[in-house]
């Protein structure tokens, strides 16, 4: 059976532009593109026609920076992602523990930093719901709320040392607040249960599931660790997992260059539609706990200077190395770099590794891209380093108002999330959600791109108008930019004869002037199968 899709409006994707009218799907592959005569004249009489009405078929949005099985996991556990508030998160967590009497901890996350004064939850709030030990992670993943229970369990108390690569949040007295930044939250982690590989696979496929809901039909996987490589593999083998992705093994920051070996055995480890080819190095924390890493100190609440500039995960004098010696094994390398001293810090390790190394198509790409300095921004195209970009982000909520921009200072801000000036720059643009740190909705995603402004609030403040891009630039980047990045692109990310049937049918047409934010998913192909319909269940 041949899929037709057809009366247009078809958007390629390609470096054109260019527009197409009908597509016809066969076998996995896309066996034509163009006009309604065009396609017509190539496909038999087996066909299954889809009138596409002035609704926009793309090709399927890829996630070039997402974590599915941390999303999936959160969907299936104590999931604060639909919280709008404090008062709601704390209704959806004494509801999860009524509903689990049986579970030993409660986990999960989602919560906001501007629910709470100051950004950090205290303890005293959960201790009124339950005295079971309770680990709940910021939807953004650098910070865990805790309870009472989980620091005595963890033996975390006022005469605890911060780690080297975390803070724990104190009261006026140094006793333990209840909030653990960064590398902190292991205290924790380490002595809650450890999820099954049953519980991992069940989080991935529940992630996927997601995804393909909102058009995703391939991604990068941004923190793959062993049980999570496990998964994959066990999935992709199985064949359920259908999806490209592109797997970014998780580099130990504990550890130093031995581990390179395990991670290159671990890359020879592709499987059906699993590629682990990439190592994933995280440089910095983010500005609203003030470790992202920055040229120059935060600013305290009086906007006097401080003695905090951020911190270096990976110190500066062994990164250079580290990123070298991926290169030189043919291994790309996806930066986690938020602020602007993290972000230089990787452009000059990737121009160490061009100088040692020679120049490669890995395709090395800098994710968040909070603050750039504006010297730098031209590096990204001279070193052929990927601009990987989270939308959602650019917006002036409580975020950016209360907990960023006071501390950042007024000419710091204005550096924040360039995207439109890497365009001008000549970088090349791919995006990502970071789901569950936000919504992997794509067309929210593109309507903050294209408007600076959160979707629902188009009276609010525009951030940053200058920095807005066009609609087609925001499409490429979840499209032809985020399957170059992934190294899909020989087969994904524009609709062409002969590629991978990987689509995805809009409800509308955003090009037509509809509000990009209320356009919803009809349906998502992956390799020539509909794995998702608006309104059939699944």
């Amino acid at each position: 059976m041949t899929l037709v899709f057809h009366n247009g409006p078809v958007f390629v994707a390609d470096a054109q532009r260019r527009w197409a009218r009908a597509v016809a799907v066969s076998d996995g592959r896309i066996v034509a593109v163009g006009t309604d005569a065009d396609v017509r004249a190539v496909v038999g009489r087996d066909v299954e026609p889809i009138d596409l009405a002035g609704r926009m078929l793309a090709p399927g949005f890829q996630d070039a920076h997402v974590h599915p099985v941390m999303g999936g996991l959160t969907r299936l556990r104590c999931n604060l992602e639909d919280a709008t508030d404090l008062a709601e998160a704390l209704s959806t967590i004494r509801r999860y523990v009524h509903d689990h009497p049986d579970s030993e901890w409660i986990v999960g996350g989602g919560w906001n930093y501007p629910w709470f004064e100051g950004g950090n939850p205290s303890a005293s709030l959960l201790d009124e719901i339950t005295d079971k030990p309770v680990h709940l992670v910021g939807a953004d993943g650098h910070s865990s709320w805790v309870n009472s229970t989980a620091l005595r369990m963890a033996r975390i108390d006022a005469e605890s040392p911060d780690p080297s690569d975390g803070r724990i949040e104190r009261l006026p007295d140094g006793s333990p607040m209840g909030t653990l930044h960064e590398g902190a939250m292991r205290l924790v982690e380490d002595i809650a249960p450890s999820e099954s590989i049953g519980d991992i696979v069940a989080g991935l496929l529940e992630g996927q599931r997601y995804l393909h809901s909102v058009g995703v039909t391939a991604w990068q996987d941004a923190w793959i660790e062993p049980g999570v490589h496990q998964a994959y593999k066990r999935t992709a083998s199985s064949g359920d997992l259908v999806s490209l992705v592109r797997g970014a093994l998780w580099w130990d920051r504990e550890r130093g260059i031995e581990q390179l070996e395990e991670l290159l055995k671990a890359s020879t480890e592709s499987i059906g539609t699993y590629f682990p080819r990439t190592i994933k190095l995280m440089l910095d924390g983010v500005c609203e706990n003030h470790t992202a890493a920055m040229l120059s100190p935060y600013l305290d609440a009086k906007g006097a200077v401080t003695d905090n500039a951020g911190i270096d995960f990976i110190g500066r004098g062994s990164l250079d190395e580290i990123v070298a010696a991926i290169d030189a094994a043919g291994l790309q390398v996806h930066f986690h770099a938020l602020g602007d001293r993290a972000v230089r810090n990787a452009l000059d390790a990737i121009e160490f590794a061009r100088q040692r190394n020679g120049w490669t198509d890995l395709r090395p790409h800098l994710a968040h891209l909070q603050v750039i300095d504006p010297h730098d921004i031209p590096r990204f195209r001279h070193l052929g380093a990927v601009a990987n970009i989270q939308p959602l982000w650019a917006v002036a909520d409580a975020a950016m108002t209360d907990l960023t921009i006071p501390f950042l200072g007024e000419e710091r801000t204005r550096h924040q999330y360039p995207f439109k000036s890497l365009i001008d720059a000549g970088a090349t643009l791919a995006a990502g959600s970071d789901w569950p740190v936000s919504t992997p909705d794509v067309m929210q995603q593109i309507h903050v791109a294209v408007n600076r402004q959160s979707p629902g609030h188009e009276s609010a403040e525009v951030f940053l108008p200058d920095q807005r891009i066009g609609l087609a630039d925001a499409l490429v980047a979840f499209t032809a930019g985020a399957a170059h990045v992934n190294h899909f692109d020989a087969a994904t990310g524009t609709i062409q004869q002969g590629a991978r049937a990987d689509l995805v049918l809009l409800s509308g047409n955003p090009f037509d002037g509809e509000h990009v934010a209320g356009i919803e998913v009809d349906m998502t192909v992956v390799g020539g199968e509909v794995v998702y319909q608006r309104g059939h269940k699944e």
